[in-house]
């Protein structure tokens, strides 16, 4: 691969980041600097973590970006709830970004897989 643009994770991460970005503009306006603020940096914390972690030398590095990738999505998964619960979205919204949030966890789960055993034959 030439570019971390060709990964799936980091492709399919964009999607959701894209994603929370457009449904965050329905929020009410109070929530700018708080919910907003925190669903926006934790979603493009993924794509960030990935394509950062793409450009180390050594695969461990790598291996721990993506790891922190994936807590980020969990703690998107948790602000989506918060969401739900105040009224912004509804539970049919919010079972639809959960199962692409645990959808993005399972490619980027691969990738990390992937990096572990190329980690290995390196042994």
């Amino acid at each position: 691969m030439k570019s971390f643009e060709e990964l799936a994770c980091w492709k399919t991460a964009r999607e959701l980041r894209k994603e929370v970005s457009r449904i965050t503009k329905t929020f009410p306006e109070d929530e700018k600097f708080r919910l907003v603020d925190q669903m926006l940096r934790c979603s493009r914390s993924v794509t960030a973590n990935i394509a950062e972690g793409y450009g180390k030398f050594y695969i461990k590095d790598n291996v721990r970006y993506c790891r922190s990738g994936k807590g980020s999505l969990t703690e998107l998964k948790d602000h989506f709830l918060v969401a739900l619960d105040e009224g912004y979205i509804n539970i049919s919204e919010y079972k639809n970004k959960a199962e692409e949030i645990e959808h993005c966890i399972k490619i980027l789960n691969g990738y990390i897989n992937y990096l572990n055993k190329m980690n290995e034959s390196k042994m």
